[in-house]
């Protein structure tokens, strides 16, 4: 079994040694041994990165993340929590889009003012209302949440 040190994890990786650090101390990766005091890595523990990076990118806390790997290490991946978590992104790909088309037509709208732009104006309405109904959604969600005090 050949084995990296941290520097050729960080480097291979892309994850600064500080991480790598960080991830051992909470159990996402183990090093195996040491040569002087360089953590030692077993060559999986690059594929196991690629997969804390790729849930971290998804939008999972490393407390999931290390939910996913189990106790013996192998990921199970709960298909449930992945279509949930595919879902949000779709969710959040929509609001993205809608973002990124009204500072398109910011930049390009031929209105001396952007506040005479009727439509820019129908566009901030559309985005307040969105923004609303979160905010809405998230108190009330917030207040369910709270136990009830006797």
């Amino acid at each position: 079994m050949e084995l990296l040190d941290i520097g050729e994890v960080s480097a291979r990786s892309g994850v600064k040694p500080s991480a790598l650090r960080y991830y051992e101390e909470t159990g996402l990766i183990s090093s195996v041994s040491r040569h002087g005091l360089r953590r030692q890595f077993p060559q999986e523990v690059l594929l196991r990165l690629k997969l804390i990076s790729m849930g971290k990118t998804a939008g999972f806390s490393l407390d999931e993340i290390a939910g996913i790997f189990g106790r013996n290490g192998v990921p199970v991946l709960p298909r449930v929590v992945l279509r949930q978590k595919a879902d949000e992104i779709d969710r959040q790909i929509h609001k993205l889009s809608a973002l990124r088309d009204t500072l398109r037509h910011v930049a390009d709208c031929p209105a001396p003012s952007h506040m005479e732009c009727p439509s820019f104006r129908r566009l901030v309405e559309a985005a307040g209302r969105s923004g609303i109904a979160v905010a809405k959604k998230k108190t009330a969600t917030v207040r369910r949440a709270k136990p009830a005090r006797e």
